[in-house]
């Protein structure tokens, strides 16, 4: 079952979908781009891992004051203990963290090995300043600007701090960045409305080979049936954070709305 909506769902946001889509999306670009760049070149994925706070609440134990205890008899031992360990008065929690295991796709030559295009898909802790993610990405970000390599961002969130740019581009929930590094400092932006169908997007290679074509919405489009997000969604609750725009939220409810209205009846 498609998803009812033209271009990026919101939907896909949620924190229980969103790793197992971004993953989908690399493997799907890469599966497309070797139809079409071999043998000159090949396309694979890159992993890497970071590390997710899982939330656990503000919980808290207070431990009383005086406990009554069963005396128990001393160790046969050589070493006499004398003092008596002070008990902890309170208990807390440390961050709980979990691995998460994200891909990246790289373009290389495939007679030299030479690095030519990164794919990059943003995700949450690529976009959140407080995270160590966030500053490694932007670290990757500048050695790539900085080199011959063309970087390309997809950045289907909504919420989190974007790539910065140095001149204002229209708002929008999405972007792809496409930066070649024969153009650099300037960049090709797709600023992209929840209305709006996905980018055929220009897949940059080595001069003089032409760009290779990744039209966006399909890729999005099989992930989306191909990992039956259709019966993992409940589209009867709002989009998951942040909050929409009084337009956006209003066009999504009349989306939602027709779909329904037209759902047969038993």
């Amino acid at each position: 079952m498609p998803s009812p909506f033209p271009g990026m769902d919101p939907y896909i946001e949620s924190p229980l979908l969103w790793s197992d889509f971004h993953n989908n999306l690399a493997s799907e670009m890469q599966m497309r781009l070797n139809q079409y760049i071999q043998p000159r070149y090949f396309a694979r994925l890159t992993p890497y891992v970071t590390y997710e706070s899982v939330d656990i609440g503000q919980t808290y134990r207070v431990i009383p004051d005086v406990g009554i205890s069963q005396p128990q008899p001393p160790p046969e031992s050589s070493v006499t203990a004398t003092a008596t360990i002070t008990p902890p008065l309170v208990e807390s929690l440390v961050p709980l963290e979990m691995p998460l295991r994200l891909h990246r796709v790289e373009i290389r030559a495939t007679e030299t090995q030479q690095l030519v295009t990164v794919i990059e898909i943003l995700s949450p802790v690529n976009k959140r300043p407080s995270h160590q993610a966030y500053l490694a990405y932007q670290r990757k970000r500048r050695d790539i600007l900085h080199s011959e390599v063309h970087l390309i961002e997809i950045d289907l969130l909504r919420g989190g701090e974007r790539p910065p740019l140095e001149r204002p581009v229209p708002m929008a929930p999405y972007y792809v960045i496409v930066s070649r590094q024969e153009q650099r400092p300037r960049v090709n932006v797709w600023p992209i409305q929840l209305a709006d169908r996905l980018p055929v997007l220009p897949i940059p290679l080595l001069a003089p080979d032409p760009d290779v074509p990744m039209p966006l919405g399909e890729a999005v489009a099989n992930v989306y049936e191909r990992a039956a997000y259709a019966r993992q969604i409940d589209y009867t609750q709002p989009p998951p954070p942040p909050a929409l725009s009084e337009a956006d939220a209003a066009w999504i409810k009349t989306l939602l709305g027709h779909l329904a209205s037209d759902e047969p009846r038993a």
